[in-house]
């Protein structure tokens, strides 16, 4: 019951009542919004009492540091201690700094393009420098190669990473490749997991460049959505045994733990590259938000205390994703117009329609009052060559709103397809198969 074998009178009725239920869908002004993967207000409710913390707990320490004065710009031992086990970096490699890990990735990329890295023979700027970017894959990440001027080089992304053939053969091949985007544990927006064998060849790669870096988004280290918890293998321990020790700098942050806008966020990295971003930091800031770091590590307390704490956002988060599993299952289930992942962990859905449809999606929802990210944001440049690749965030609506949205991307995605269908049909039809009219 796919449209390629519905019959061509089949398809026009379908086409027609596709087009009846899109016309009613706009009547009825939706405003709904897809677009970003931010926590739900109920997600940051799980947070307020972090702000019950009174003075005489963030007060000076005693004969200790006053948390309050300036210094300690590698942050609170007491939170890196938390996060050292989440993101596979020793405390003492580890770095708690200001609230976006999206700002130091934009730090450590400009540090490299003005000065290079370790083992660096020119700034990345003083000439041509690639990152290799698995895609689908995350727009911001994608925004800070262009806006520093770094080509972008896309690769596949498989289900345990991405396509290690072509990043072996493009990394060996060429000096200026230096680097590599990775979101290893639930992949922005795929979902997927790097396995084993994908970070040992990542460790051991023969890049040409002498200061190739793996560049490390650990944004969804904690954000599962099951009971069987995924973790991709230890990155630094594994470019450590082929010789490379260098090669990581991991990221990560509380970002989607606590408060999306008064987070922390991590660095970590071999005891040279994180000598040499405090080296740079130190020129930039005489120390981090230590009370802000100081209110983290009282409220999450210890690894228990943080695993808790994700248990209940898993509580408010898998229902979400589960209704947006149900509805593409119930509305496009073997019609052959969508396939979709079915993520254990992380914020996203991504949705792959047919070729050259998916911008006429984005376009039939925005329509219809449901905004998505736009089509070709997945990939670099904002251009996905098979036009066919969706990013769906389903963490911060409410569930009823959530349902009304997913049900009319079902409708919007069908309706692109029997169009895109009308206009090149030449694909087999039998006469005696039925496809099921709209919701």
């Amino acid at each position: 019951m796919t449209l390629s074998t519905t019959s061509p009178a089949r398809l026009a009725e379908l086409r027609e009542e596709t087009r009846a239920a899109y016309d009613a869908l706009v009547a009825r002004g939706l405003a709904l919004d897809l677009t970003r993967g931010k926590p739900s207000p109920a997600q940051l409710d799980l947070s307020t009492p972090m702000l019950d913390l009174g003075g005489a707990e963030l007060g000076p320490a005693g004969a200790g540091a006053d948390h309050r004065n300036y210094g300690g710009l590698a942050g609170l031992v007491e939170l890196r201690r938390i996060f050292a086990g989440v993101l596979r970096v020793p405390v003492e490699q580890l770095l708690a700094l200001g609230n976006s890990s999206l700002a130091l990735m934009h730090d450590t990329l400009a540090h490299a393009a003005l000065f290079g890295v370790p083992g660096s023979e020119r700034p990345w700027s003083a000439g041509r420098t690639a990152v290799l970017c698995p895609v689908p894959g995350y727009d911001r990440h994608f925004a800070l190669c262009e806006k520093l001027g770094f080509e972008m080089i896309p690769v596949a992304m498989r289900d345990d990473g991405p396509d290690m053939d072509a990043v072996e053969r493009i990394a060996a091949a060429d000096p200026e490749v230096r680097a590599i985007w990775c979101v290893p544990t639930y992949a922005n927006p795929t979902g997927a997991v790097y396995g084993e064998e994908t970070v040992r060849r990542l460790a051991a790669l023969d890049a040409a460049a002498p200061d190739f870096r793996i560049l490390w988004d650990d944004a969804y280290a904690v954000h599962h959505l099951t009971d069987e918890p995924a973790q991709a293998p230890d990155v630094l321990a594994r470019c450590a045994e082929h010789g490379h020790p260098d090669r990581p700098l991991v990221y990560g942050s509380t970002s989607k733990i606590t408060f999306a806008g008064a987070g922390v966020a991590f660095f970590g990295a071999s005891r040279t590259n994180v000598e040499w971003l405090t080296g740079h930091l130190a020129l930039r800031t005489i120390g981090p938000d230590k009370l802000n770091q100081l209110r983290h590590a009282l409220f999450l307390r210890d690894a228990d205390g943080l695993r808790a704490h994700m248990d209940a956002h898993r509580a408010l988060l898998r229902p979400r994703f589960d209704l947006v599993g149900r509805v593409l299952r119930e509305r496009l289930g073997g019609l052959g117009v969508a396939t979709w992942s079915e993520p254990r962990g992380g914020y996203f859905v991504s949705l792959d329609v047919p070729d050259g449809c998916a911008r006429r999606t984005v376009e039939l929802a925005a329509g219809a009052g449901i905004r998505l990210t736009p089509a070709g944001a997945t990939f670099p440049y904002g251009t996905d060559p098979r036009d066919r690749n969706i990013r769906i965030a389903p963490t911060y609506p409410a569930l009823d709103d959530l349902e009304q949205a997913m049900e009319g991307l079902a409708v919007c995605v069908l309706l692109a397809a029997l169009e895109r269908n009308a206009a090149a049909p030449s694909r087999i039809v039998h006469e005696d198969e039925h496809v099921p009219p709209p919701a």
